[in-house]
């Protein structure tokens, strides 16, 4: 089939997870819990972070940049799966298809980037306990996450711009639920050998190299740990960076799952299936990790919302007293 120009494409469809109608409000439901189950958590742990001074630590720093952009990540596939079953309509058009790639290509490499970063953290923080906030101050943390931002953004660019140059055939069904890099290309019908290349480039730089930082930054935590004395001290390290590792395993997890089983399989339907695990469900559980055991947090949340109930309370009780006056009179 001879391919057409681009300009003749103005629709993609997103075939999702099932075409049974049945279906479709068991999946709307789910996705839209899932959905605000994230969105609610990582606002909470933003509210947390930014209203409590005892939070303005390098760790929590991240951890609101993390959550920040686990809400960007599931905003940028979700709400349009939602729409597009709601309204029976699974077309995207060209443009937006591109946009959505390159957000998730861009939020998804800099959730990468960032645990690679708190990885760092953990390891000054218990290696370097003495020099912590020498090294992590205010002025390291902040270019540590404009340099995520900065490799991310050329990396989704340069994805984008790659995907412009390809050439579509008349079948511009994507058998996933958002647009995927790695579902566009293998609908071209031009050649795609340089976007192939420039995908596993771009895998090896924004997955493997910042998972072999952070296998480093924990050979060197596991080691600092195993010198110590005492039991107590070594619970003490361990418990400050439970949560990023659980974190950690979870995403490379659900990655490694998903191709595994997309290798395993060669469905296309059946790799968009497994890739909700960390597109969706890992923003969603992150809340959760980082808060059940997180004393901080929940007393922070615990404050703020104290405090609030009592303003909300005085301010009522404010704007009666003129009526409870005037019925008195």
């Amino acid at each position: 089939m001879e391919p057409v120009n681009l300009t003749q494409i103005s629709n993609f469809f997103l075939l999702g997870f099932s075409e049974k109608p049945e279906l479709q409000p068991l999946i709307f439901g789910l996705f839209l819990s899932m959905y605000l189950i994230t969105v609610v958590g990582n606002l909470l742990i933003i509210l947390a972070v930014s209203s409590d001074y005892h939070l303005h630590t390098p760790m929590y720093f991240f951890l609101f940049n993390l959550s920040l952009l686990d809400i960007c990540v599931t905003s940028t596939t979700i709400p349009k799966m939602l729409v597009n079953i709601q309204t029976q309509n699974k077309a995207i058009t060209y443009a937006g298809c591109i946009t959505e790639t390159y957000l998730f290509i861009l939020f998804a490499g800099l959730d990468v980037f960032l645990l690679t970063v708190m990885a760092y953290d953990r390891f000054v923080a218990i290696c370097h306990p003495l020099h912590y906030t020498v090294i992590m101050n205010p002025q390291l943390c902040g270019l540590l996450v404009l340099i995520c931002w900065i490799i991310n953004v050329l990396h989704a660019f340069l994805h984008s711009l790659m995907a412009l140059r390809l050439s579509f055939c008349m079948d511009v069904e994507i058998p996933h639920f958002f647009c995927e890099l790695n579902q566009l290309i293998k609908l071209a019908c031009s050649d795609t050998f340089p976007n192939n290349m420039a995908m596993y480039f771009g895998a090896v730089l924004v997955v493997g190299g910042p998972f072999v930082g952070i296998l480093y930054s924990y050979s060197k935590i596991v080691s600092c740990i195993h010198g110590m004395s005492s039991a107590q001290g070594k619970y003490k390290a361990f418990s400050t960076c439970a949560s990023h590792l659980s974190v950690v395993l979870l995403f490379y997890g659900t990655i490694l799952g998903v191709y595994l089983s997309s290798a395993a399989t060669q469905s296309s339907h059946s790799a968009g299936t497994a890739s909700v695990l960390y597109t969706v469900v890992t923003p969603m559980l992150n809340p959760f990790i980082y808060s059940l055991r997180n004393k901080d947090i929940k007393q922070a949340l615990k404050t703020f919302f104290v405090k609030k109930t009592t303003n909300w309370s005085v301010v009522l009780r404010l704007q009666m007293c003129p009526c409870l006056q005037s019925q008195t009179v």
